[in-house]
């Protein structure tokens, strides 16, 4: 296992980033508003405004969220449809270790998230190599934008309306920041790699508790051991899974401290959306919680296939159960 990072938490850390650094702009400039207009109030106007500016936000996390309507056809809600869809990366040099595709649905704060596991087999015309038939090599050959058309493919030709990249650098800042992320470890990860760079020791014992930075980081890369003994059963689509409860305990962590995990992760994250845009899917986003985001799999399935004289394990994807899920997060009745 020689990859940089396998951090499925940079999913939720690069959507929740892109909106919260929206709000967090938000609210501190409207706290300095207020600031300058206190200067020449009275102390009875500065309580006054102070009430009134909490009362607001107050009033917007406590409303009710509308029900978003229902469409008769997939076609007809990627047409209609208020949604936005981000297009998420985790990178290890040229190829991408993390695909995440987020639906975030302004109506009623609730955030759809969908992982592409980086075996999915697409076949590009012209690349007949056994791993370029694999989606996580697409950014190296045509960048972020010729990712975004595979997944959009993929997606039934969904619209992908930004794209957000995060760099691994703060991850184990905020993690620690926030005091550590609690997760059940199922076995014990012991994995060990002088060759890695930075060299890679990963040695977890089982069982709850509380990981900080640096070995939640471990508890994320992990896959299998030394001599592939051990290690998830179903493979990646296991690391995924716990993958998947490492995350709403740490959504848990970060919705509680949204500011920490702002400033924290704020310059780590690259992103297509102006100022103004940030601010206004944050605005939308005041409230969310960790029930707000379901989290899920590409439907699909694990199989070997024979490409020139190489056996490689691919990720099949299942286009029918693909169009029932997105007619399920699109409320297509």
């Amino acid at each position: 296992m020689k990859t940089f990072i396998r951090v499925f938490i940079i999913s939720f850390l690069l959507f929740v980033l892109s909106i919260s650094i929206g709000s967090y702009s938000y609210i501190k400039e409207r706290n300095l508003s207020l600031e300058n207009n206190i200067v020449e109030s009275t102390e009875e106007k500065k309580e006054e405004e102070k009430k009134d500016f909490k009362e607001s936000i107050l009033a917007k996390l406590e409303t009710k969220p509308k029900e978003p309507k229902s469409f008769s056809s997939l076609k007809e809600a990627k047409e209609k449809s208020n949604r936005v869809n981000f297009l998420i990366m985790g990178l290890e040099e040229i190829r991408t270790d993390t695909i995440i595709f987020a639906s975030f649905c302004p109506d009623s704060k609730k955030v759809n998230l969908i992982n592409i596991p980086r075996d999915t087999y697409i076949h590009r015309k012209g690349y007949n190599g056994g791993e370029q038939r694999k989606i996580n090599s697409i950014y190296g050959d045509h960048g972020a934008l010729g990712l975004k058309k595979a997944v959009s493919h993929i997606l039934d030709n969904v619209p992908i309306h930004h794209i957000i990249t995060v760099d691994f650098e703060g991850v184990e800042k905020i993690i620690d920041a926030l005091g550590g992320v609690e997760v059940n470890v199922p076995f014990h990860m012991k994995y060990r790699d002088p060759y890695n760079k930075p060299p890679l020791n990963i040695d977890i014992k089982p069982g709850n508790q509380i990981l900080d930075g640096k070995t939640a980081l471990g508890f994320l890369r992990y896959r299998k051991g030394n001599n592939n003994r051990g290690g998830y059963a179903d493979g990646d689509l296991g690391r995924i899974k716990a993958q998947h409860e490492f995350l709403k305990s740490f959504i848990g962590k970060a919705s509680e401290n949204l500011i920490t995990t702002v400033t924290k992760g704020f310059n780590h994250v690259k992103t297509d959306m102006s100022l103004l845009t940030t601010i206004s899917y944050g605005r939308k986003a005041l409230g969310m919680t960790k029930e707000d985001f379901d989290m899920t799999i590409l439907p699909g399935k694990a199989e070997l296939r024979r490409i020139g004289n190489k056996v490689l394990s691919y990720y099949i994807y299942n286009k029918s159960e693909i169009t029932k899920l997105l007619e399920e997060i699109y409320n297509v009745k």
